[in-house]
């Protein structure tokens, strides 16, 4: 029982090393430990619950904000949404559980393979959890280790499961035998190249810097969808649109709690007097369906007919905005208004407005770094727009950000993030927060923003790089216990 507690505490601290604490050498050591245990487990049931041990401390600590997403704001009953937290938490276990179980079937007496088997694992199961069930990559081990960690200059590379990747790579040679002077010196040639290739210029400026207001309305999610308090919402964005006038104002995901036709006139033209308009809210199809979109819209919108491109959510989030089968029950136990959105199609092409080619993407959409790229290279620059009331006074709004700068890291380009209730923010391409409003308060970040051309090594080959040295890295142990069982 001692190492399953000791298990779940390595688990929980692990998550000091996202934001906002940002201790980015802790899941490393934490991960070295684990890695220990599993060397000396004895049996692969033995490790696959060291495991889940590890991946329920991590889990129940490090995304504690569903509870807060299913009760305090959802209305979920207390005892149901701490059940249905903790099963969460525990199909999230499975995946390092998995790790576990298949390192001590396939490890051996050598060295080199066994090291390269629990990088690969590690990261092969953090994909599997990024892909499986529509994906929950939240806090993939490679988040920890955005700037001033020096294996953030492989982002651009790699991508974070390549960086998770690498981190598992530190770990087993530490866990494994730490004596090595070999192991060490590997360890310090990753740690130097991440720091060389952070010096690397994979992109260019393209275009004139823009001004841009990014609005943050801080409208409370229990407010926002009464009706008797629609007025609210629009006199909250565009109060703050006229005093924060920019080439471009961006107004968060279903800032105005309306579909975009019932949108009254006079709101869209005092929206766009200043400049260009970059609006997330609901649109409605004329079947009856709607889906989460990002509307682009030219300054002046005054004529009887303006010119709107738009954008609809590709990646909807299960429970939250479309109803798994079987499971129309969950929504009598939540509050959750427009839960059923319809997914826009893949391929999208970038916005094209205030000068630049915007390549939007809604909340939860900014999770999945290779669904982005679709928009590349031709996107100058990334946009989130996220209605963060969902997660409250949680973890949830540092580590949404800290994912962000992962995405600028992995293409090369700014990210600019505006948000209901926080944390809005803007990126440069090299993970640098260039500016943030305090979350849980109403105002406006005007930025100035640049865009830029080309493409990451990343931005070209999206996962694949990562996927390859994590297969490679499997293949030798597998092959061993294949020919093991031959004989």
């Amino acid at each position: 029982m001692r190492p399953l507690l000791f298990a779940v505490l390595l688990g929980a601290v692990s998550v000091f090393g996202f934001a906002p604490f940002e201790w980015f050498p802790l899941p490393v050591i934490a991960l070295a430990i684990l890695f220990w245990l599993w060397s000396q487990a004895g049996s692969p049931w033995r490790a696959a619950g060291l495991g889940f041990a590890y991946g329920l401390g991590f889990f129940l600590v490090g995304v504690s904000w569903v509870y807060v997403s299913l009760h305090d704001v959802g209305g979920m009953d207390a005892p149901l949404a701490t059940i249905a937290t903790l099963l969460f938490c525990a199909y999230l276990a499975l995946f390092p559980a998995l790790a576990g179980y298949l390192y001590c079937r396939l490890a051996s007496a050598d060295f080199l393979r066994n090291t390269l088997l629990l990088a690969g694992l590690w990261m092969l199961t953090e994909w599997l959890r990024g892909w499986l069930f529509s994906g929950f990559p939240w806090l993939a081990l490679g988040y920890a280790q955005t700037p001033p960690s020096p294996l953030a200059g492989h982002a651009a590379v790699i991508g974070v499961y390549g960086i998770g990747f690498l981190v598992a790579l530190i770990a087993a040679l530490a866990a494994l035998d730490w004596r090595r002077k070999a192991g060490w010196a590997v360890i310090v040639a990753l740690l130097a190249s991440g720091n060389l290739l952070r010096n690397m210029d994979w992109t260019q400026p393209a275009g004139k810097p823009l001004q841009v207001s990014l609005l943050q309305g801080n409208i409370a999610q229990s407010l926002k969808w009464e009706p008797s308090l629609l007025l609210l919402s629009i006199d909250t964005y565009t109060r703050l649109a006229q005093q924060h006038p920019a080439a471009l104002t961006v107004l968060p995901e279903t800032a105005i709690p309306l579909f975009f036709d019932q949108l009254p006139r006079e709101t869209l033209t005092a929206l766009t007097q200043q400049g260009d308009l970059l609006l997330g809210m609901a649109v409605q199809h004329r079947d009856g369906g709607y889906v989460n979109g990002a509307l682009a819209i030219a300054k002046d919108a005054v004529l009887p007919a303006p010119t709107i491109q738009s954008y609809a959510k590709r990646h909807l989030v299960p429970f939250g905005e479309f109803v798994p089968p079987g499971f129309s029950w969950f929504f009598d136990l939540v509050h959750i208004p427009m839960s059923n959105f319809s997914a826009g199609p893949a391929g999208q092409p970038p916005l094209a407005i205030a000068g630049q080619q915007i390549a939007p993407n809604i909340c939860y959409e900014d999770l999945f770094g290779e669904e982005l790229l679709a928009a590349l290279p031709q996107a100058t620059l990334l946009i989130n727009l996220s209605n963060t009331a969902w997660f409250g006074d949680s973890l949830a709004q540092p580590q949404h950000l800290q994912i962000a700068r992962m995405r600028a890291l992995e293409t090369g380009r700014m990210m600019l993030r505006a948000t209901n209730t926080g944390i809005t923010a803007a990126i440069a391409p090299d993970g640098r927060v260039l500016g943030r409003l305090p979350p849980f308060t109403a105002g406006a970040l005007r930025i100035e923003a640049q865009g830029f051309a080309g493409s990451t090594p990343y931005a070209r080959w999206g996962n694949a790089l990562a996927l390859l040295l994590a297969i490679g890295a499997v293949l030798p142990a597998f092959l061993a216990a294949y020919r093991r069982r031959s004989r």
